[in-house]
């Protein structure tokens, strides 16, 4: 389990900076935000093969978690330039 969340916290800024990306290129609406930072934290999880050993189904947990902490990271630092 801890590889898990290390990997994890390894994945969520590289997922943040990707999932921006995505929606500067995508228009996706508020309400599937999550959903897809979910997909594309299992996608990334999933090719990240050449930087650790851990089994597919391990790294698709973490990438799950790195998806959807990604998308909580985000908003946390939005709210937070916004009361300044």
């Amino acid at each position: 389990m801890e590889q898990i969340l290390l990997f994890a916290t390894i994945l969520a800024p590289i997922i943040t900076a990707f999932f921006q990306l995505v929606k500067k290129v995508f228009n996706i609406q508020e309400r599937w935000i999550p959903l897809a930072a979910l997909a594309l934290g299992i996608g990334i999880g999933a090719i990240a093969t050449p930087f650790t050993d851990l089994d597919i189904v391990y790294r698709l947990w973490a990438g799950a978690f790195g998806g959807l902490s990604a998308v909580g990271l985000f908003e946390i630092g939005n709210q937070t330039t916004k009361d300044e």
